[in-house]
């Protein structure tokens, strides 16, 4: 064990005190990690939308325009447990959930992770006992599912953190915007040393969303033409898991005209602004693909763009795929990774289901965060996929309030802040 397991480590950490308030670098008091958890020295942090609209929280009405720019956070699912249902304002609280870091201890029952051991902490979590977490179909754990309200262990109910003896919030059982943080064991994903934790560290959330959503749930075949709604970091991710798929094509569609050019680096080979034409997207992605696309990725969480995703993808046609003994079968697929407003409905006509397309939605790309994450990794490590592109900023710690600025003025992809700074 490190020569500070068991004791109060003082350090530095940027906590929120009131909502949309700048936050503010204080001295907190981290304690010790208790059974099944884990202390570890944070070492990079980006900013991620999730982290910008709970330190916000504000509600958004589902019918102003504003709706389809604000809601291109979700790197974060929350899945009902707050956010667009309804999320109850927690402060003061300490940030950040997208990181990476070094274990400094642990507690009671830890075993799989020792001090040195590197990590990305992850929102959600994988316990490995439940029925989710043993069925190959599922990541959400029961036990470590994401709760946007609780701002306590859950081994105790109590924080790890404070300030002259006031306790101090957590947010996603993360709580990266400190030097040292608490996690349960659950929720943390063991990695390669030898990878940079200054750039691994956005696969802790909106990276891995998009890249799974694309290669574990859309699961496009070499040469598939795709189509990716909504071209922040999170459609940006699917984009380049299409590329890394071998998408013959990927038709990038976003309301904002200067993303195509980035957009390209991710293998975006079209760019089509719904500004631009008087007629539903489906209606303009058919005719452009012959037919429809093998593949849409839905990541604004606008539910016309959802409907124009679902209803663009390819139908059943005289071009049949013959499987098990003589039923035929369609091949568009359109997957939704974006978060509604919880009073949206989607509404389609029965036949674009009986024509067989497929609607599918996602949950952080389908990966198990302990099992599946350190893959991920190890793709980057190979070359595999690309991260620096997605790095457009870098910031020291004592500079993180221009990280949310940044974000606020819809500059840049992911900002890595510097926790040594």
């Amino acid at each position: 064990m490190s020569s500070t397991a068991g004791l109060v480590i003082p350090c530095r950490a940027a906590v929120a005190w009131e909502a949309g308030k700048p936050l503010v670098i204080e001295q907190v008091e981290v304690a010790p990690p208790q059974t099944m958890e884990v202390r570890i020295n944070v070492k990079y942090s980006s900013l991620c939308r999730t982290d910008i609209y709970f330190w916000e929280s504000k509600i958004v009405s589902a019918k102003t325009d504003e709706l389809e720019h604000r809601f291109v956070w979700v790197g974060c699912f929350v899945e009902g447990l707050g956010g667009l249902q309804g999320q109850t304002p927690l402060f003061p609280r300490i940030f950040g959930h997208e990181a990476s870091g070094v274990v400094e201890s642990v507690g009671k029952g830890v075993t799989e992770l020792k001090p040195g051991d590197h990590v990305l902490p992850v929102f959600t979590g994988e316990c490995k006992e439940c029925r989710h977490c043993k069925s190959e179909e599922s990541n959400m754990c029961d036990l470590l599912r994401i709760n946007t309200d609780r701002g306590v262990m859950l081994n105790d109910g109590k924080s790890r953190f404070s300030i002259k003896g006031q306790p101090i919030n957590h947010f996603l059982g993360t709580s990266t915007f400190s030097e040292y943080t608490v996690l349960h064991v659950g929720c943390l994903a063991k990695i390669n040393p030898s990878a940079p934790l200054d750039k691994v560290c956005v696969l802790s959330c909106g990276i891995s969303t998009g890249l799974g959503a694309t290669l574990n749930v859309a699961k496009p075949k070499r040469g598939s033409v795709v189509a990716v709604f909504g071209l922040g970091a999170v459609g940006l991710a699917a984009c380049e898991g299409a590329r890394i798929a071998g998408a013959s094509r990927i038709i990038g569609v976003d309301r904002n005209p200067h993303r195509f050019e980035y957009a390209k680096k991710f293998g975006v080979t079209d760019f089509v602004n719904p500004r631009d034409h008087q007629k539903p997207m489906q209606e303009v992605l058919v005719e452009m693909t012959d037919g429809g696309v093998d593949r849409a990725i839905e990541c604004t969480g606008n539910i016309d763009a959802m409907i124009s995703a679902f209803e663009c993808v390819h139908d059943l046609d005289g071009s049949f795929i013959i499987i098990n003994q003589g039923f035929f079968q369609g091949w568009g697929v359109a997957v939704l990774v974006g978060v509604p407003h919880k009073d949206a409905i989607f509404m389609t006509k029965p036949i674009n289901i009986l024509n067989e397309r497929t609607l599918k939605g996602t949950f952080f790309g389908n990966y198990k965060p302990r099992t599946d994450i350190p893959k991920v990794v190890e793709m980057y490590m190979r070359k595999e996929l690309e991260l620096d592109k997605f790095l457009t900023h870098r910031i020291k710690f004592s500079e993180i309030n221009k990280a949310f600025d940044l974000m606020l003025k819809g500059e840049g992809l992911r900002c890595i802040i510097s926790m040594d700074d």
